[in-house]
């Protein structure tokens, strides 16, 4: 076959396809061999340690040669690359072709592998891998930052206020009542900053700076934008658009960012190429960035436009699309982010998850470990890029300058992928829900564009479980379980996330007092399958198989909650009555364990058979009052007694045409009950304070109280369970 060099001819060559038959076809056009160009010279790697990185086993076919002695040329163009560490390029489409210079057993003989690779891709990588560099793509809301709007502070407020308006519990009172005023104070200072372009902060007021940033819009004017920044609050004012005063963001930036940025590029030196992938709105994205790299030392002002890549909400994050300038390879890209399912599965193994930066709903977590979230982050990629490296300069470089031209396919080392060195760890739920805020911070995807633009969401939009927190960042159906699935709530439908079944197992737990444990093996089978098996006191309830760990993890605890309902729900029929209960409804249809933590827009308490009660109905009633009465005496010490009191002042007539009911013990509120009758309201109460005796922690009732060992009948399902089987 022919060779040239532009348009240089340069000899004759016989091509070697690696495989026989269909497969081993040559990939010349023309039947020629026209090479381009030569690739950029490498200062320490060989072009095959380059290519076994980026395209491993990509090798087409080998060259020789045909004639001897050769023709200079050839001659001096194998010389060239295998002195200097070059290859010879042929472009063919979108696919460029690598004549690799091989060593030969048979002396002065020109002979190349033909490697094939993306165009593009060689040349940025061979930059990176002399440098010892890799690249690290990081999300913004919630992972760096959070910011908010008017708009988004006051719904916040506004849905913290509803969910204190229906919420016993002083303890969670109390939470949200503190959340509130963290989301007042930083509000008060918004609306200053809009109104006067000034802030006060203890005491002193702080004026803002014009700081001049790139064009908004793809505009080509000089675009100054007011900004003030806080860093004793770790905070940031600014405004989106300079002309239009509702675009201002109050921005608060996570702890230790300084750190993590330092590590990147210590010493002026590049450790990684930075890249940020987002759900965000482009303009809103390119400031949040400018916020966080001021100096543009992580990315330069001309890589910007590149660098910064924004995905459509909803869709998936995919490290393909965030190179499309094939900037870099994906095996030599990390990724911090703090939602996992939002990328592309074949990526998921090289992104670090990191708990969602909540700074109003829990501003102590991010301190509470002796190492900040962040500070975690860079020790990861530091050890990341510790692992690619050592793999690569001890085995592969070691193994490629061994190689020979006579060599097989089969004789090339393994070559290092980030993602053997990120261990992706289930860190998208906290046990017991501690850690995981009710509603989501600040704005993601779309929601920013709304804000921005003034638009609100529909009032009647569900609100937000306390259970779980989605953002439109999440943007994904709940995978592993076809179509996605919905927890029902009160009639209406909420969008859940994947950690929400293991959340309400979690809550279960720890009511019960009980330990819930996860164990996932892997099959050694052909398909590779993960096995999640649910143990509730280390008792086995619920087994789940699926194509990934998170996918398992799900299966196993919707598994396990119906397994609990299960058993609930027959423990509950004898002694209780139950009424008009579907033991085949999901988890989250109302089996008993979801009441705490699942919420809805409206929370009411009504007849479950209508307006009116049957006369059947109502015998049942008084039946199942008797019961649960019973069982109320059964957990108090003997000379303490539950007290039913009735709210309405003339116990003739009903207030709004309902009763109102209460239980108490020691003066303490144990349940309340409203009903169209008086029975009825008095059941809901009785159960409730039924629920309320078994499960506190509280000791102003735990004292009048029996011990446990007294207690005739059990307290949980799964004591139940174990005494049936």
């Amino acid at each position: 076959m022919r060779m040239f060099h532009g348009d240089v001819f340069l000899g004759e060559a016989e091509v070697f396809p690696m495989k026989q038959g269909a497969e081993g076809s040559l990939p010349f056009p023309s039947n020629e061999i026209r090479i381009s160009h030569l690739s950029p010279t490498s200062e320490r790697c060989p072009p095959l340690a380059i290519l076994q990185t980026i395209a491993p086993f990509s090798v087409r076919c080998k060259l020789q040669a045909k004639l001897m002695p050769p023709h200079p040329s050839l001659h001096r163009l194998y010389l060239t690359c295998f002195n200097e560490y070059k290859s010879a390029v042929v472009v063919v489409g979108d696919e460029e072709l690598h004549l690799v210079a091989m060593p030969s057993k048979v002396e002065k003989v020109p002979c190349f592998w033909c490697c094939s690779v993306r165009s593009g891709i060689y040349a940025a990588s061979v930059g990176m891998l002399n440098l010892r560099c890799l690249a690290i793509v990081f999300d913004l809301d919630e992972t760096l930052i959070v910011a908010n709007t008017m708009k988004s502070f006051e719904d916040r407020i506004e849905m913290l206020s509803r969910r204190m308006d229906i919420e016993d519990d002083p303890v969670r009172i109390a939470g949200m009542s503190a959340e509130i005023k963290r989301y007042i104070e930083d509000r008060e200072l918004l609306k200053e900053f809009i109104d006067t372009d000034t802030v006060t902060d203890n005491g002193r007021i702080v004026g803002t700076q014009k700081e001049e940033v790139l064009p908004i819009s793809g505009g080509q004017e000089r675009v100054l934008r007011p900004v003030i920044r806080l860093p004793e609050r770790n905070a940031i004012l600014t405004r989106i658009n300079p002309e239009v005063r509702d675009t201002s963001v109050f921005v608060k930036l996570r702890p230790a960012w300084e750190d993590l940025r330092s590590y990147l590029t210590a010493k002026g030196r590049k450790r990684f190429e930075v890249y940020v992938c987002t759900m965000a709105e482009r303009d809103y994205a390119l400031e949040m960035w400018r916020l966080l790299d001021p100096e543009a030392n992580l990315i330069s002002s001309h890589n910007l436009a590149e660098r910064v890549v924004c995905v459509k909400s909803g869709s998936k994050k995919c490290l393909q699309n965030v190179f499309k300038d094939k900037g870099c390879h994906p095996k030599m890209a990390m990724v911090i982010d703090d939602r996992l399912q939002v990328w592309d599965e074949k990526d998921q193994l090289r992104v670090h998850v990191v708990p969602a930066y909540t700074p109003y709903y829990a501003p102590q977590a991010e301190m509470a470990n002796a190492v900040p979230v962040l500070c975690v982050a860079r020790n990861v990629a530091c050890n990341v890029r510790g692992g690619f490296f050592r793999e690569f300069d001890e085995n592969l470089l070691r193994k490629v300058f061994e190689l020979m031209y006579e060599n097989e396919l089969l004789d090339l080392p393994y070559a290092p992928d980030v993602g053997d060195y990120l261990v992706c760890e289930d860190t998208n739920f906290a046990p017991n829900n501690k850690d995981v805020a009710p509603i989501p911070e600040g704005m993601s995807g779309a929601e920013v564009g709304k804000r921005l633009n003034g638009l609100a969401y529909p009032r009647d939009q569900k609100q937000i479980p306390s259970s779980t927190r989605l953002s439109d960042d999440d943007g994904v159906a709940l995978r592993g379980i076809p179509g996605g699935t919905n927890i029902q709530s009160n009639g209406g439908s909420l969008a859940t996330t994947p950690s929400l079944f293991v959340t309400v197992l979690q809550e279960i737990g720890r009511l019960c007092e009980s330990r819930v444990e996860f164990r996932s093996t892997v099959s050694s089978g052909k398909n590779m399958q993960f096995s999640v098996e649910v143990l509730f006191s280390n008792e086995k309830i619920g087994i789940g198989i699926g194509k990934t760990r998170d996918e398992a993890q799900v299966l196993a605890a919707e598994k396990a909650l119906q397994n609990l309902e299960s058993n609930y729900l027959s423990f509950m029929a004898p002694v209780a009555g139950v009424l008009n209960k579907d033991v085949n409804k999901p988890p989250g249809s109302g089996n008993g364990f979801l009441e705490d933590i699942t919420l809805s827009e409206d929370i009411s308490m009504e007849e479950p058979s209508g307006s009116t009660l049957k006369e059947q109905d109502h015998s049942k009633a008084l039946d199942r009052l008797s019961s649960v009465i019973s069982l109320i005496r059964e957990l108090c010490l003997e000379d303490q007694h539950v007290v039913f009191r009735d709210q309405v002042r003339d116990s003739g007539s009903a207030l709004n045409g309902e009763y109102h009911f209460q239980a108490e013990l020691g003066g303490q509120i144990l349940g309340r009950g409203i009903g169209l009758n008086k029975d009825f309201a008095k059941l809901q109460a009785a159960e409730e304070a039924l629920k309320t005796l078994k499960t506190t922690t509280d000791p102003q009732i735990k004292k009048h109280l029996r011990p446990m060992q007294q207690l005739n009948f059990p307290l949980y399902p799964t004591q139940r369970h174990r005494e049936t089987v």
